[in-house]
């Protein structure tokens, strides 16, 4: 059964792709920032007509369809990328400085195509999309989504999501038990010294070099604090500091992201980071203060979701990527796997010239649209046969 309902959706998404693509190019050509998403929101509701949406975390939107009872939900992501396109295409972003650079416009598009598919098959249980704002800032628009409590509402059980990715062979699926991206923080660290004038350094407390040192020891900060064999990172993202060539300033800041795998290594990490701002900054005699932000948790597939749909994207022609893809890489639909057991599938595009996600000449093709609404398809079948009461 859950291959003959495969392989109709299939053969539904082959009949409506021509749609699907018309849909994702005019998401495409008209992107929104994260909590600006209401006109990508009403243009994906308005092409889904037959279902009664309902609104969520302030521009998102979901709903149901299918039988009563236990449901599957389905993430799309709607916001964009504060990026000038230059991709060149006919339908490039109109919004200069916008741009559907992550591949939200596909993942939009495909959810389209399986709710099109599906819309008059019988099915085992019910479909709940979620059309989800926010997904690049911090806090994310999916903690939202999840404290609204309409998973219990929707009586979603599972939930299952794709994201396209250029680091895995075009035409290939990833899926993965486990961890397989990084919880993700972000941090900003002030040293405040004395300033002065720049010929008499001597007189004053340089912030600047101060926080020099700071960042030289973050470069190095996850070497003594997180065992060799488990992902770590920590980057900084900015400096700022100063007016002039020749004013030495009060104050200095740096800002930037921490990537862990592990919940020991989160906390262990936080805790070296402000020891080592502290430290430096008192060995210089300036101060630190630093504040981390909390991110979403590191992204979990469970095994039996994966096993399930492995099975089935062979059944359909999709291969299966030999090596699930795990990077320290993030993304907020690790919230959904707080509450529900959840699968993200990563869609191979390819990479021509190195250019990856959040480039701005990054353009999946037409083919990465029908493997994502595919891939999305085979884990809904597969999810379905967990949640049937």
């Amino acid at each position: 059964m859950n291959s003959d309902l495969l392989d109709a959706l299939v053969a539904g998404i082959d009949t409506v792709l021509p749609d699907a693509t018309s849909l994702r190019r005019a998401i495409h050509a008209d992107p929104h920032l994260g909590g600006d998403e209401g006109d990508t929101r009403d243009a994906f509701t308005e092409a889904t007509g037959w279902l009664d949406w309902t609104p969520v975390a302030e521009t998102g939107a979901y709903t149901r369809t299918g039988p009563d009872g236990p449901a599957v939900g389905l993430r799309a992501e709607l916001d964009a990328l504060p990026l000038t396109e230059a991709t060149g295409v006919e339908w490039a972003s109109q919004r200069r400085g916008i741009m559907h650079a992550c591949g939200h416009d596909v993942h939009l598009a495909a959810l389209w195509a399986v709710l099109a598919a599906a819309r008059d098959l019988d099915l085992p249980a019910a479909l709940a999309p979620i059309l989800q704002p926010r997904e690049e800032l911090n806090p994310p628009g999916a903690t939202d989504v999840v404290s609204s409590g309409i998973l219990e509402d929707a009586d979603v059980r599972a939930m299952v999501g794709v994201h396209v990715q250029p680091a895995i062979a075009r035409g290939v699926v990833s899926t993965g038990a486990g961890a397989v991206n990084a919880a993700f923080d972000g941090y900003e660290i002030t040293v405040t010294g004395r300033g002065g004038h720049g010929a008499y350094p001597h007189a004053a407390v340089d912030p600047i070099t101060v926080m020099a040192a700071v960042v030289m020891g973050l470069a190095g900060i996850t070497q003594r604090t997180v065992n060799p064999i488990s992902p770590a990172v920590v980057s900084v993202g900015s400096i700022r500091g100063g007016t002039a060539p020749n004013i030495i300033a009060d104050q200095a800041t740096c800002s930037g992201t921490i990537r862990t795998f592990r919940e020991s290594d989160r906390v262990a990490v936080h805790e070296a980071i402000t020891r080592l701002a502290e430290g430096t900054a008192l060995a210089r005699g300036a101060s630190a203060s630093v504040t981390i932000t909390r991110g979403g948790p590191a992204l979990v597939n469970d095994p039996r979701l994966v096993a399930a749909t492995d099975a089935l994207l062979g059944g359909v022609g999709v291969p299966v990527a030999a090596e699930p893809f795990r990077s320290c890489g993030s993304d907020d639909f690790s919230e959904y796997g707080q509450v529900v057991p959840s699968l993200m599938s990563f869609i191979g595009t390819g990479s021509a010239n190195g250019i990856g996600l959040h480039h701005a000449q990054f353009l999946p093709g037409r083919d990465a649209l029908r493997l994502a609404a595919v891939a999305l398809a085979t884990s809904y079948v597969a999810a379905a046969g967990f949640v049937q009461p």
